[in-house]
């Protein structure tokens, strides 16, 4: 079978047209009873219900059916990339997100830190969301931790985030994460499967035994997890296989790396929603790509708070007029996976998906949500082929055969 990227690069095709792919992360969500509606139906979204009437819609796969997705596979999966093949690391994305050059002999770990109770329980794993000054001090006080034969960093990253790397020869990338994924249980122990990752194994056991130490009297972040334990992959950039100028405008550190590992210049995105669009508007005339990232869809899905996401939704909403009036040849608003509040967690539902272009079919669609989209053009497709329909919308793919 041939894949998709030989595809792209022999039949992309070069133009003016200009690309927004707009990401409301964790934007697909349940009712919370049966015959109910979906955060996103529920949410007043009069801009993206406009937009739907001059759309095909559609759901989203990230991965396969059921599974349920990182944020690293589900954007992959939106970029185009199979997430199945492409299998990076989150520590991997951290690291790229706050701009640190990984070296063939480093291992990136994803750091969060939480809170254990007197029986080295977890009681929360996310340490109370502490905010970000209190982490950076973390991390300075963590980035003091030897281990011998290997050279230590430390980084924060956001709030209650912090990336760790080691460097070293013979160190492998495939360990288990010491993320337990629940409460009231300690963390896990780091278990490597090949023997160059049981070597790093043992170095994140020892820097867990010391971080144990220093972070003693910190609580609420009295100690931290380890996830995404892994190395840099080769992978080829969005350029190369699509013939695209590509640029992120994203706040949060990892979607920052996700675009950096696939080659998108990655812009300054500030701190707000009106930051980022300030910044679409400034770079419009410099790329045909972008890559705009709304995170919080998806964090108050996981903190379960349905109301809350319906907010959320209505602030990702207030952003398309400002998309819009640049008229671009194509904007896709979708999300990288489901968080429902319902669940307080990433799902394996489908994702709403909606692609506007003046040669797109209009489908009959008078709002957008999860019940319009299951009956829309697009139909339910594996996200990685979503870049196909883009390119195509936007003029940007030559004929395939004679």
């Amino acid at each position: 079978m041939t894949d998709i990227h030989t595809l792209t690069r022999k039949l992309q095709r070069k133009n003016d047209s200009k690309i927004i792919l707009y990401v409301g992360d964790g934007l697909g969500g349940l009712p919370l009873e049966p015959g109910g509606k979906t955060e996103l139906e529920t949410a007043n979204t009069p801009n993206l219900d406009a937009l739907a009437a001059r759309s095909s819609l559609g759901m989203s796969v990230p991965v396969l059916p059921g599974i349920a997705p990182g944020s690293g596979p589900g954007h992959l999966g939106l970029f185009g990339y199979d997430p199945l093949q492409y299998d990076i690391g989150r520590g991997v994305l951290e690291a790229l997100g706050i701009d640190f050059e990984l070296g063939p002999n480093d291992v990136a770990i994803r750091g969060n830190y939480c809170t254990i109770d007197g029986e080295g329980n977890i009681t929360d794993r996310r340490a109370g969301r502490i905010a970000s000054e209190i982490g950076e001090k973390l991390c300075e006080k963590l980035d003091t931790i030897k281990i011998p034969g290997v050279e230590v960093f430390v980084h924060h990253v956001k709030e209650y985030r912090l990336v760790i790397v080691f460097r070293a020869e013979g160190l492998g990338g495939n360990v288990d994460d010491t993320d337990p994924q629940k409460t009231g249980v300690p963390p896990l122990a780091p278990k490597g499967n090949d023997t160059a990752s049981e070597k790093t194994a043992e170095v994140c056991a020892e820097f867990l035994r010391q971080a144990a130490e220093v972070l003693k009297d910190d609580a609420p972040a009295n100690l931290l997890t380890m996830r995404g334990i892994a190395k840099m992959p080769p992978i080829p950039t969005f350029e190369e296989v699509y013939g695209t100028r590509a640029a992120a405008i994203a706040v949060y550190p990892m979607y920052r790396g996700l675009a950096r590992l696939v080659g998108m210049d990655i812009l300054d995105a500030g701190q707000t929603l009106d930051d980022q669009m300030k910044c679409l508007e400034q770079n419009w005339d410099n790329y045909d790509f972008f890559f705009v990232h709304f995170k919080y869809t998806d964090s108050t899905g996981e903190d379960g708070n349905f109301d809350a996401k319906v907010q959320r939704t209505e602030e990702l909403d207030s952003a398309i007029p400002r998309m819009t009036v640049l008229k671009p040849d194509v904007l896709v608003v979708t999300g990288d996976h489901s968080t429902p509040a319902k669940m307080k967690a990433h799902s394996g539902h489908a994702v709403p998906t909606l692609l506007a272009s003046d040669i797109c079919r209009f489908d009959g669609s008078t709002t957008f949500g999860e019940a319009a989209c299951r009956i829309g053009e697009l139909g339910q497709f594996e996200a990685k082929y979503l870049m196909l329909q883009v390119l195509a919308h936007a003029g940007r793919l030559e004929k395939y055969g004679a």
